[in-house]
């Protein structure tokens, strides 16, 4: 099992775990197209949107890449699935602007993906965390080998995740997803 534990930097709600070999990231809307979920944006190839409850400053962030689908830890208040396949050899989680990157064990294979979150309104309401500050919210993003299915949300608790959720159900499908 391959994992990346420790803190990341947030900037405007937003990180990403992107394939391209050229390294762009997701737009929002293209990320979101036609999905019911609303936290981990899957609908454009090779890409991954993720949002957090912080605008700006260090979250608490675990990524796992395991050989089969792990257990729901009861603890995270928001989780969701979606499908991803890289479309390259190097998958990156990278900060937005492209600011730092962390290189994932990724193979260029069908896996599915669970984003869990805990603390989103809190550090929605916070806005900002500065160095030194207590830690408001964090995620984890797990990986396991499995066919493409449609996106789901497994857990909603916090009103971010519920306002998140409905902005996704009202991006309509890109032509190329039809």
């Amino acid at each position: 099992m391959f994992r990346l534990d420790g803190e990341v930097g947030i900037s405007y709600h937003q990180i990403y775990v992107v394939s391209d070999p050229d390294g762009i990231s997701p737009g929002m809307h293209g990320a979101f197209a036609g999905q019911t979920g609303g936290l981990c944006g899957a609908a454009i190839p090779g890409a991954l949107w993720l949002t957090t409850g912080l605008h700006s400053g260090s979250v608490g962030f675990t990524v796992e890449v395991r050989g089969q689908a792990p257990p729901l830890d009861p603890a995270w208040e928001d989780v969701v699935e979606v499908s991803f396949c890289p479309v390259s050899d190097r998958t990156l989680l990278m900060q937005w602007a492209g600011e730092d990157f962390w290189e994932l064990d990724l193979k260029e294979i069908d896996y599915r993906v669970r984003y869990c979150a805990q603390g989103m309104d809190q550090a929605r309401e916070a806005d900002v965390r500065l160095d030194g500050e207590p830690m408001l919210d964090r995620y984890l993003l797990q990986f396991w080998p499995a066919a493409p299915e449609p996106d789901r949300i497994v857990r909603q608790t916090s009103k971010e995740a519920a306002y998140s959720h409905d902005y996704a159900r009202r991006q309509s499908p890109s032509p190329a997803l039809e």
